[in-house]
């Protein structure tokens, strides 16, 4: 096991539960990075590949992405090594479930991520015998269809459409290259459709298609509906380009919205678009984010981008003893004008400060958490939380 006591540092992580079920053969990870805003909270993603390197680097997110939000809880990731495709995978959550039953949801309440679904939370909480165990339960059990509503490509259209009109653009006419056609990225295209905008290129895990005048975009929604991740594979042959070329197509915005650390620096020396919104959790490296930065290319960070699903699960966790479900244009609303105004804050906190917009946000981030974790006496002798990132 990775000796992650070397990589903990002066915000966490505060605690790393391993988890494992013989009988499943369910292998298990949940780190709570920081709780010096509230309970921890954060999604769980099913991966045959997860490490626990890679779920505390994603509960760091969470830390940041909930305070950049102005939002009361603390970060968490939990993750569990298994197919989401298994035949068996209801035990495995239950298992999952079962082995942490003394950390949900006292000290963690679970969500959905990467290879999870409504019904693998509706499990969680069954398992546990607690509504409040897990957030991201079909609307009939009194959740937010956080799909359904698409809120967290949603929260990364605004994100686009922010930074465009601060540089006095419109995002009607602007054309977006999407890397990604999962819940996120076929939310956010349909968000930016309906704002005028011209999605030339998206992918998928199966390929990548590309069409410099513009995609016919319900049309696309409606073959991902029926085809899944093969709706590529249904593309006239002219449309169709080599997996991964989506993110180096002639476009004015780039969103990549599928997995982490895609975009390393060889890549980000070639992107043509002057807008990169990072709709996925971490997906340039910090070599790429130098590269961009010397290239003049305007990032919004991913905590920024792609707090939607955070914002939602706000509301998600205020509910979760009430009879009565949120509201969902409320929530849409919210996470228009959450992500609007933190895109425009941290844009100008980067200019203000002459320092690039991740690095802007992350001093937004933990100037709060540090208050935070000052008022609750969790600081060294001698260390203030004031005036300090």
């Amino acid at each position: 096991m990775v000796d992650l006591l070397h990589e903990v540092d002066e915000w966490g992580p505060e605690k790393v539960v391993c988890v494992s079920d013989s009988k499943t053969g369910m292998r298990g990870v949940l780190v709570i990075d920081n709780t010096a805003r509230g309970t921890a909270k954060g999604g769980t993603r099913m991966s045959p590949s997860v490490t626990v390197t890679e779920i505390a680097r994603l509960a760091r997110v969470m830390t940041w992405k909930w305070a950049a939000v102005d939002l009361f809880h603390g970060g968490a990731k939990a993750g569990i090594r298994a197919d989401p495709k298994s035949t068996n995978k209801e035990e495995i959550v239950r298992a999952f479930a079962r082995k942490l039953a003394d950390q949900i949801p006292a000290h963690y309440v679970a969500g959905l991520d990467m290879g999870m679904t409504e019904c693998d939370a509706a499990i969680i909480q069954d398992e546990l015998g607690d509504r409040g165990a897990a957030v991201g339960v079909p609307e009939a059990l009194g959740g937010v269809a956080y799909d359904q509503l698409g809120v967290t490509g949603h929260g990364v259209a605004e994100a686009v459409a922010a930074a465009l009109e601060r540089d006095g653009r419109s995002v009607r006419g602007s054309r977006i290259a999407l890397q990604g056609f999962g819940a996120v990225g076929s939310a956010a295209a349909r968000r930016l459709h309906d704002l005028g905008a011209q999605i030339v290129a998206i992918s998928t895990a199966d390929g990548s298609v590309h069409e410099p005048d513009g995609l016919d975009v319900p049309s696309w929604l409606d073959a991902r509906e029926e085809f899944g991740d093969a709706c590529v594979a249904k593309a006239p042959a002219h449309q169709r380009i080599p997996r991964g070329s989506e993110l180096l197509v002639d476009c004015d915005v780039l969103i990549p919205a599928a997995a982490q650390d895609v975009i390393d620096a060889q890549l980000a020396a070639e992107i043509r678009a002057e807008l990169l919104v990072e709709g996925a959790n971490l997906p340039t490296t910090p070599e790429a984010r130098e590269v961009l930065a010397d290239r003049g290319v305007t990032v919004v960070p991913d905590f920024i981008a792609n707090a939607g699903g955070a914002i939602a699960a706000g509301f998600a966790m205020d509910a979760r003893y009430s009879p009565f479900p949120p509201d969902p244009e409320e929530i849409l609303r919210t996470v228009a004008a959450k992500t609007r105004d933190n895109t425009n804050a941290v844009l100008q906190l980067a200019q203000q400060r002459g320092v690039s917009s991740h690095q802007a946000a992350l001093e937004l981030a933990q100037e709060r958490v540090r208050t935070a974790m000052a008022l609750r006496g969790r600081l060294p002798a001698g260390v203030s939380g004031e005036g300090h990132a």
